[in-house]
């Protein structure tokens, strides 16, 4: 005798249930319950559809009752709503358009009910313009309000998963859109500095964000709606979004015997068996066990319906396949970006009080060497045994298997040594050859090691400033550039040589820009018997907290699709506060900034164009510098970079320059984009007027004596000069003593030397190529793997250092009584470089706005 199944519920649980266990049995009598005409759609599609991303609306419908029922032979009942079951007498009754109550008997029972948008007892919740999006019904009436004639407005309230995406795809579809947050973040799966990330990209898209505030209720007023928030604020739309949130849709339930959890979710078994016999669950519905913790828990996602529907029906036909948990993989798209997480954030473990330690790194999608490289931040969690409890990354691409394949690591109970083992496979266009994921794991086993202790952006609010020094280990242009308050600029490649400048009964913070240099430092000050932590991220992780969503007191609507975030500026210093415009017409803005008069043309077809992507800093700037250079006043460069730094960097050097930033824009793809004018347009708001009007004067000039022959110094003193130069500063660099070897020729030149000469010769480095470390040089070993490690990294050799100097007019300068004393001649000294005096440098010193001496 066959089997007789009930399915109560399909989309994901229940239509996975229903086709598997039609194949493991042919003679089932199979019945599937749905209270709506559709049995199995694409609700994760839903936003997609209504933004205009999916333009056909059958490909939303997965499965139809005809094709499920010839495919599979299965008798589907929809608009059936099942209202009640009997668990004693085991039958189920039925509310049915078509066939009125009746009750059905079965053998055994598959609840999937799935669960429902919370709607709040508010005053005015009833109203019309106020929509949910649960089902195609719902879709179809969104849809038809975005579309209708005199519709500009949404506002969303509710800021997770389905409310993220529905303000992205109102804005797509052309509205103004206001996002509300009850609670200080978007996305709760993600940690707070995380989702920061995604909300300014909300935040650059014209999304008008709200955090910390609360629905206090809704008052139509004629064909619009009034949203009033607890603050006080008012927001006035023609249209409504609930999403803040879901719960189990299983009241009918109630009167069954079931047993529920403290929400109301259906308890299960690891074989999805309730308390009662013969009836299962799947789902939304249903309490799962924490896969990384092992509490209970609930997670709505599709992937752990259709996985347990799977399990369900092969418990119906006596496999005893088990359901080990859910870790809550997700991953969501908001515009450009997107952001994945897998296991538990730092929110859960708090929560919990279990120990953990936190990382974060923000390496490339692919090698950098490659076009199209953008950044990933990714964020890995693990216990102090190691073991890989979560992790968050947010990019442009690569994002996806980077979590994908940590979720796979922490489905085995890997650790982060497991991670540094993965064979990832690689070639550029796709990756690099230490994978993000391998590198998350060597930057975890460091600490794990005992050889990096870290702190976090957070740990900077508690600092005790009268016991711990700050370094910020950077450049001096990145410093320059914005930093830390209160810390001093050490950089790395000068450390060793300014340990004097640290109290050593202090503890050291250091921090890099993503942490690397940091790291760097760290080691050294810790082998040299200090107490050091590094800042895990760096200064990027530092920024990712602070960010605020911008005040849109008069938001436009969207025309067309958000493609990018842009900023047009009026002079070459960009602010905050200038609005987003078409090109200008040389009329003031409410901000009270002129937006310079430009020629279209200038955007269509620029005087040059500069492709600087995969450079890193100080590269970008300095073929910046090389471009503009030929250009004469009043024409225009088109530059696009990679680095995400150059995006604040170019503002920078606008203005150090006196040259104009026209419009700057971050591409969907990660790539940022900037139009430069040659020379500063004068307007009558950035001249000085008035009787009393001051102009300051400040030197333009930098000098630097190089007197150290080792590479890492030679290295630093290059990249400073480079980078001076490409902020228009004319910059000597004076050789002296062993500085000299520097600027050799790496090949013998005959000439006629002395005895003393001769050995000075035969005993220094030869050229540049021949420069050792001043630490760790570990017979020449160490000097190749800085060179190796510059190239991974696409940093331009010291040799290409020099030339990229030469050609940006650095003056280098060889002093004369060094080479009388070491015997070294003109003609053993590179192409380019002057001879001179102490006089000579002196002179150029006094016009210099500050000196250096490495």
């Amino acid at each position: 005798m066959s089997k007789k199944v009930l399915i109560v519920g399909g989309v994901a649980g229940g239509a996975s249930a229903a086709a598997r266990l039609r194949r493991l049995d042919e003679d089932a009598h199979i019945v599937m319950f749905e209270r709506d005409p559709y049995i199995s759609f694409a609700n994760c599609g839903l936003p997609y559809y209504i933004g205009g991303s999916i333009q056909d609306r059958s490909k939303l419908l997965v499965q139809t009752p005809e094709a499920m029922h010839k495919r599979f032979n299965i008798d589907v009942r929809i608009q059936s709503e099942v209202v009640a079951i009997d668990p004693v007498n085991k039958k189920v009754r039925v509310e049915s358009i078509e066939k009125g109550s009746y009750e059905e008997s079965y053998d055994a029972l598959i609840l999937s009910p799935g669960a429902k948008p919370i709607r709040p007892n508010l005053p005015g919740i009833e109203s019309s313009q106020i929509h949910m999006l649960r089902n195609i019904p719902d879709t179809d009436k969104v849809k038809a309000k975005v579309a209708a004639e005199g519709t500009r407005s949404a506002v969303v309230i509710g800021g997770g998963f389905i409310g993220v995406e529905m303000a992205e795809n109102l804005r797509e579809a052309g509205l103004e859109v206001s996002l509300i947050e009850a609670g200080p973040q978007i996305l709760a799966p993600f940690d707070t500095e995380m989702s920061s990330i995604l909300a300014k990209e909300l935040d650059e898209h014209g999304v008008n964000l709200i955090f910390s505030d609360m629905v206090k209720g809704f008052a139509e007023v004629g064909e619009q709606i009034q949203v009033q928030l607890a603050s006080g604020t008012v927001l006035q739309s023609d249209m409504v979004l609930l999403a803040i949130g879901v719960s189990p849709d299983t009241s009918f339930l109630k009167d069954s015997g079931l047993e529920f959890g403290p929400r109301g979710h259906i308890l299960v078994n690891e074989r999805m068996e309730t308390n009662l016999d013969q009836v299962f669950a799947v789902g939304d519905a249903v309490e799962v066990v924490d896969f990384v913790n092992g509490t209970k828990t609930a997670i709505p996602l599709a992937g752990p319906a259709n996985k347990q529907g799977r399990i369900a029906a092969d418990n119906v036909s006596g496999l005893g396949t088990t359901y080990k948990g859910s870790q809550g993989t997700s991953i969501i798209k908001v515009f450009g970006v997107t952001g994945a997480s897998t296991g538990n954030n730092e929110k859960t473990l708090q929560r919990l009080g279990l120990p953990y330690h936190v990382f974060y790194i923000h390496p490339s999608s692919h090698a950098s060497y490659y076009p199209g490289a953008t950044p990933i931040s990714m964020k890995l969690i693990f216990d102090p045994k190691g073991t890989v409890l979560g992790a968050q990354a947010v990019g442009y691409s690569g994002v996806d298997k980077r979590i994908d394949d940590i979720a796979t690591v922490i489905r085995f109970r890997g650790t982060v040594t497991d991670l540094t083992e993965l064979e990832l496979s690689y070639a550029p266009p796709y990756s690099s050859a230490k994978d993000p994921v391998n590198m998350a794991g060597f930057a975890a086993e460091n600490i794990l090691h005992g050889l990096t202790t870290v702190f976090v952006p957070k740990d900077l609010e508690g600092r005790d400033k009268n016991n711990t020094i700050l370094v910020d280990v950077r450049s001096e242009i990145e410093h320059a550039n914005g930093h830390i308050e209160g810390s001093i600029n050490i950089p790395v490649d000068d450390l060793r040589g300014r340990l004097s400048e640290l109290d050593s009964s202090k503890e050291i913070w250091v921090y890099c820009q993503v942490g690397l240099r940091g790291y760097t430092a760290s080691r050294i000050l810790q082998q040299k018997g200090y107490r050091v932590k590094n800042l895990t991220g760096g200064y990027k992780t530092y920024q990712m907290i602070q960010f605020t969503p911008k005040k849109k007191d008069n938001l436009t609507p969207n025309v067309g699709t958000p493609a990018a975030s842009k900023e047009i500026a009026a002079t070459g210093a960009m602010t905050e506060t200038e609005t987003e415009t078409g090109i200008g017409t040389g009329t003031e803005t409410g901000t009270g900034t002129v937006t310079p008069t430009v020629n279209a043309a200038a955007f269509t077809a620029p005087d040059s164009v500069l492709d600087a992507c995969g450079l890193c800093c100080p590269g970008p700037l300095i073929q910046v510098k090389m471009s503009m250079d030929p250009l004469l006043d009043g024409q225009v460069l088109k530059v696009t970079a990679s680095d995400p730094g150059f995006y604040e960097d170019i503002k920078a050097w606008a203005r150090m320059s006196n040259n104009t930033l026209l419009q700057l824009t971050k591409l969907p793809t990660g790539m940022i984009e900037a139009y430069l004018r040659k020379g500063v347009i004068e307007t009558s708001a950035s001249a000085p007027t008035g009787a009393g009007a001051q102009v300051i004067q400040t030197s333009n000039a930098s000098t630097m004596v190089v007197f150290s022959g080792d590479l890492d110094k030679a290295i630093a003193s290059f990249i400073i000069a480079n980078g001076a130069a490409s902020s228009g500063k004319k910059v000597t660099m004076f050789f002296t003593f062993w500085g000299l070897n520097i600027i050799r020729k790496d090949e013998k030149v005959p000439v006629n030397k002395n005895f003393i000469g001769k050995m000075f010769g035969a005993m220094m480095p030869r050229g540049s190529r021949k420069l050792t470390l001043s630490n760790m040089n570990m017979m020449g070993m160490g000097s190749k793997m800085i060179r190796s490690l510059m190239k991974s990294k696409n940093i331009s050799s010291l040799e290409e250092l020099i030339q990229m100097a030469i050609d940006q007019g650095v003056e280098i300068v060889a002093c004369q009584m060094s080479m009388d004393l070491m015997g070294i001649t003109r003609e053993e000294l590179i192409d380019g470089v002057g001879i001179g005096g102490v006089g000579y440098y002196l002179g150029q010193a006094d016009q210099s706005g500050h000196n250096l001496f490495i």
